[in-house]
């Protein structure tokens, strides 16, 4: 076997080693199967070196003697002190890279010695020279400096020929940046990078354990940050509800004995729904979102002229990022790649062809469609009529499988007695467009008014099989069905009936006459009601909103018939508009919407 080149991505909060083996790029674990080392290094209270999780896990007890986020001083002129011992950046570093190398070569069970490792792509030479030092530290030759976004970009397609841009949006624990990466004949050049070293997810934690702890102190009268211990806790509790939102609903918040009253133990006993929790980060997503906007200037395009959209890093699994970066750029970002790991899976296929070695395509099994309920949307001073057949996506397309994601529902009638779950899989948001998978009932609900709350849960395994369950919150009221093949169904159903038109076109005389497109009326679900979300309402920025989507569904439609001039300006004002639609602002969106109208009036009329 030849030499080995391992890729490291040395994170600002997790940091990972990745090799590849016959042809596909492998993360290596640790004993316990974990392919994260955390970024954190400690000395144990009897002097004895921690690196990694249990590093991690002393913080909030001894910070004294632990040092994370060192990335961020990487490349400066300073000192961090480690029990009785000033450290420089780079060697901090090197405990870090020399854990990762030992764990690739008991993985490899050969020695390593060179390493691709991965930087920022607003690292200046001091970064990047300081990171080569801290391999050297640790034993390795670094024999590529590789920027992140282009190892993300590298990892979905490691032998493009044909130019594709990608933006890669990259959030992870510590820090964010956001990259417009050209690649070209299996070169790839970064055209744009801005980003915030001091805004990651370590943030969103701070602010849902603030809420948290702002509420047990209203409740208690004692505030669970001043003792440190309480502190630990409650943040490992808050991170953990955090990485759970991104997949369910609602979360529940339990630590017993975390803080003592009149020598009386007080338990933490809350529930953290997801509109909340997207409500307090809100306006840090914001932020990335204006740094997403100054590196399409800086790259002078437009959202149309980025073809693929690559999230990076564990924060990116909030679902309202996703959510808010399909709104502006107009295309589902993509995340089949675990974004914890395509950092180190992109500098290990950059050092599999520095090592001259064939590198395949990254496979992932994903779900080709959205599956979802049929819910009842209630009618605005807009559209004036309930839209009986709204499709609610709880698993969207091109998810990683297997998956599991719940969302909240609650009922529209008082006293309502049960509810109808009924399954759809496909894209439009009209069920009668999509394909029923399965329903059921739940029933003997609470005797309750208007807004009893369910949630509803899909799970979904890699041989197809859907599990759907729906549970009431005030009583713990379980109803659940299986459906086998639900992948498969779609495929099927679409083959049966293209089946049927051609028969038809071969035809019988009896059934030759041809059949008009009409969606098959479906049984009225018996008052199910989506809850509702942080749009904003009739009171602030409905009928701004109402006027812009009107606009943006004209340019589309007059957009393939304008001259090249025209088409240009047109993306260019269709991107303000939905940029500003995305966050909110109201005042840029009249304006923007104004500036639009004035181009769509002459171009009709032309």
């Amino acid at each position: 076997m030849s030499e080995p080149i391992i890729g490291i991505d040395l994170g600002t909060t997790n940091s990972e080693v990745a090799v590849v083996v016959d042809g596909r790029p492998t993360v290596i674990p640790d004993d316990g199967g974990d392919p994260i080392l955390p970024s954190v290094v400690g000395l144990s209270d009897d002097g004895k070196l921690l690196v990694g999780k249990p590093a991690r896990n002393q913080w909030g007890l001894a910070p004294e003697r632990t040092i994370k986020s060192i990335k961020r001083k990487m490349g400066q002129d300073a000192k961090v002190r480690l029990g009785d011992t000033d450290y420089s950046p780079q060697e901090i570093s090197a405990m870090i890279l020399r854990t990762l190398k030992e764990r690739a070569q008991k993985f490899l069970n050969q020695p390593v010695k060179k390493a691709v490792v991965t930087v920022p792509a607003f690292f200046n030479d001091s970064q990047r020279q300081a990171t080569r030092e801290a391999g050297a530290l640790a034993g390795l030759e670094v024999v590529r400096i590789l920027n992140e976004p282009t190892a993300a970009a590298l990892v979905y397609n490691p032998e493009q020929q044909q130019r594709e841009r990608f933006l890669v949006y990259d959030l992870g624990g510590g820090t964010f940046d956001v990259s417009i990466v050209q690649q070209e004949a299996g070169v790839f050049e970064v055209l744009a990078s801005h980003g915030d070293t001091q805004l990651g997810g370590d943030d969103f934690d701070e602010l849902l354990l603030n809420h948290v702890a702002d509420e047990f102190q209203e409740m208690y009268a004692i505030d669970l940050r001043e003792n440190k211990v309480s502190r630990a806790r409650l943040l490992r509790a808050v991170e953990e509800a955090k990485k759970k939102l991104s997949d369910h609903a609602v979360v529940r918040i339990e630590e017993e004995f975390i803080a003592e009253k009149d020598d009386v133990p007080l338990h933490l006993n809350t529930e953290i729904e997801r509109p909340q929790f997207e409500e307090l980060i809100r306006p840090l997503i914001d932020r990335t979102m204006d740094h997403l906007q100054k590196s399409l200037d800086d790259a002078r395009l437009t959202a149309s002229q980025v073809e693929r959209v690559v999230l990076v890093g564990g924060s990116t699994r909030t679902p309202l990022i996703g959510r808010l970066l399909e709104a502006r750029l107009g295309q589902p970002p993509h995340r089949e790649i675990n974004p914890d790991l395509c950092v180190a899976m992109g500098a290990a296929v950059q050092a599999a062809i520095v090592g001259k070695q064939k590198v395949d395509a990254v496979l992932v099994d994903i779900t080709p469609h959205s599956l979802g309920i049929k819910c009842l949307e209630h009618p605005t001073e807009y559209t004036f009529a309930p839209n009986e057949f709204r499709f609610a996506p709880i698993i969207t397309r091109n998810t990683p499988l297997p998956a599991g994601r719940s969302e909240i529902f609650c009922t529209v009638i008082d006293n309502q007695p049960r509810v109808e779950i009924d399954v759809f899989q496909g894209e439009s948001m009209d069920v009668r467009r999509n394909h029923r998978v399965g329903k059921f009932f739940i029933e003997g609900l609470a005797r309750v008014p208007a807004g009893n709350q369910l949630v509803v849960e899909l799970n979904l395994n890699l041989d197809g099989v859907l599990k759907v369950s729906a549970r009431e919150k005030t009583t713990g009221l379980v109803k659940q069905i299986t459906i086998e093949n639900a992948l498969a169904r779609f495929a099927v159903e679409e083959r049966q009936a293209a089946q049927q038109r051609l028969e038809r076109l071969w035809g019988n005389p009896e059934d030759g006459e041809e059949e008009e497109a009409t969606f098959e009326e479906q049984p009225l679900s018996p008052g199910f009601s989506e809850m509702p979300t942080l749009a904003p309402g009739p009171q602030e920025g409905q009928r701004e909103s109402v006027q812009a989507r009107a606009l943006l569904e004209k340019a589309e439609r007059i957009i393939a018939k304008a001259a090249e001039p025209d088409q240009e300006e047109l993306r260019r004002l269709t991107d303000q508009v939905q940029a500003a639609l995305t966050d909110r602002r109201w005042g840029d969106l009249t304006q923007a919407c104004d500036q639009l109208s004035d181009v769509l009036f002459y171009l009709e009329d032309a």
